[in-house]
């Protein structure tokens, strides 16, 4: 069920009318039975395993919360990081090992050994929900939560079905509490949320699937061998198509929570106007980004160990960011690329500045924010053809091609379709940077962002990209 789909809100419209004739028990009953709906449409198999996952969260909450003397209550901490990561582990990671094994011993020169014939299926959204059971189990552990009493609410908190496939990732400190007290119907957020919808489709369906047919033919050998030219419309596209995909997937996310009466934590807030790697990924895929930092860059240290240790702490935070994006060895590259340049970062920018440090000029301080921008989204760019390619020696041929500047007279036209749906998209994040507001024209008129509306409907009819780019995070 894709949330561009027809079937999406043939689902989404008679929830949200039957949610708001409930009491709160009602609606917490009746929005986890639609979650598990949700959820088992996508593969029914899978159900029965997110379900024995909270089961056992629930459970074991109860007996880690600091009440009272409880020698035990370390032992079953770690044993449910144990067993929500060994869950994870094995059904993400299981062929990537196997056949990393495998191609090791060919290398050695040790052939026709038996693997596993077995191939393990990814369960949707399992990222994300365990990362939010984890975050719940600590939270709780370390005393910043009290554990849910009932397990209709900790259910819906783990599987509300907006979040759960791609997230964003929920802290249990900011949506269990909205599942647990009374929601009453706001028209001016139930508007919001419409338009948060509208605007989640034209990211996904104009912007990101137009961009997806760029990336593809660059990607693809569409436009003939790689050069300079081609690994540029190949990496900017996809940069803009997973942005356009992903926020405009958080959009309708948030926006079909606030349907009812739910908020969803804002998972991106213009991440190409970050001047500085570290920067863009305090922007990007924020739930994902301070979940890293809380559970696991802090955890391991953080920047309190001096400067060689917070160096290490980095590339290793952001190599397994990479894996978690996929069981393959050009995600731990695109991490370990990541960790190198915020290393670096923080070598030569460090973050306090001397006191009386001479400020510069106004143009000058204008100019040098862009360069830094712009410096930063190619290094984002190019980082991504490790991402986009589907293994480490079709990634270095694509970059390889940065060498050879040969032109042709079909790449302009690329690169003003490029522009035709990259360009709208990037006035908009600078009108969100200016006016530091959730959405474009927030506090506009009613009649104004209902002409948006309508505006977004049209763009829709006329310009969306083909049907078959699922969103890519679903991956995830």
């Amino acid at each position: 069920m894709l949330f561009d789909s027809p079937a999406y809100f043939v689902f989404l419209i008679p929830v949200v009318l039957a949610y708001w004739c409930l009491d709160r028990r009602g609606q917490n009953i009746f929005l986890l039975l639609a979650s598990y709906v949700f959820y088992g449409w996508w593969d029914w198999r899978f159900l029965a395993l997110m379900i024995c996952s909270t089961t056992m969260d629930f459970v074991i909450a109860q007996k880690i919360a600091p009440i009272g003397e409880n020698a035990n209550r370390k032992k079953w901490f770690i044993f449910s990081l144990l067993l929500n990561f060994s869950i994870l582990g094995t059904f993400k990671y299981f062929n990537f090992f196997v056949d990393s094994f495998s191609a090791a011993l060919n290398t050695m020169g040790i052939h026709n050994i038996p693997l596993p014939l077995i191939r393990v299926i990814l369960p949707p959204g399992i990222s994300f929900y365990t990362f939010q059971e984890v975050a719940y189990i600590v939270d709780v552990y370390k005393g910043r939560l009290e554990p849910a009493k009932s397990f209709f609410e900790y259910g819906l908190f783990v599987s509300l079905f907006p979040h759960l496939i791609a997230g964003p990732i929920q802290r249990p400190g900011h949506l269990l509490p909205q599942v647990q007290k009374e929601r009453t119907f706001d028209a001016d957020r139930f508007f919001d949320g419409l338009m948060l919808i509208f605007s989640g489709l034209v990211r996904k369906c104009v912007v990101a699937d137009n961009c997806a047919l760029l990336a593809n033919a660059a990607f693809g050998g569409q436009f003939g061998p790689p050069n300079f030219w081609i690994v540029l419309i190949g990496t900017y596209a996809f940069a803009w198509q997973v942005y356009g995909d992903f926020s405009g997937y958080s959009d309708i996310a948030r926006g079909s929570a606030q349907l009812m009466g739910f908020h969803f934590m804002v998972n991106f807030r213009q991440p190409f106007l970050a001047p500085r790697l570290q920067d863009l990924w305090r922007r990007w895929h924020i739930s994902l980004s301070t979940w890293l930092r809380d559970y696991l860059y802090i955890p391991l240290g953080g920047s309190a160990g001096g400067k060689w240790k917070t160096f290490w702490n980095l590339l290793v935070t952001m190599v397994l960011a990479g894996l978690w994006h996929g069981a393959n060895w050009t995600f731990v590259i695109f991490g370990a690329i990541h960790g190198v340049v915020l290393a670096i970062e923080r070598h030569l920018w460090p973050a306090s500045k001397p006191d009386g440090a001479a400020q510069p000029k106004p143009f000058a301080a204008f100019l040098s924010l862009w360069a830094q921008r712009i410096l930063t989204f190619n290094i984002f760019c190019l980082s991504l053809a490790f991402f986009r390619s589907t293994s480490l020696n079709s990634a270095i041929e694509f970059l390889a091609g940065l060498s050879n500047f040969a032109w042709r007279s079909e790449y302009a036209s690329a690169f003003l379709m490029l522009s035709l749906f990259s360009v709208p998209l990037f006035l908009v994040d600078l009108l969100l940077e200016a006016s530091n507001q959730e959405y474009p024209f927030a506090r506009a008129s009613y009649a104004f962002r209902t002409g948006l509306a309508t505006a977004a409907i049209v763009l829709l009819a006329l310009f969306s990209g083909n049907t078959f780019n699922a969103f890519i995070y679903f991956r995830f």
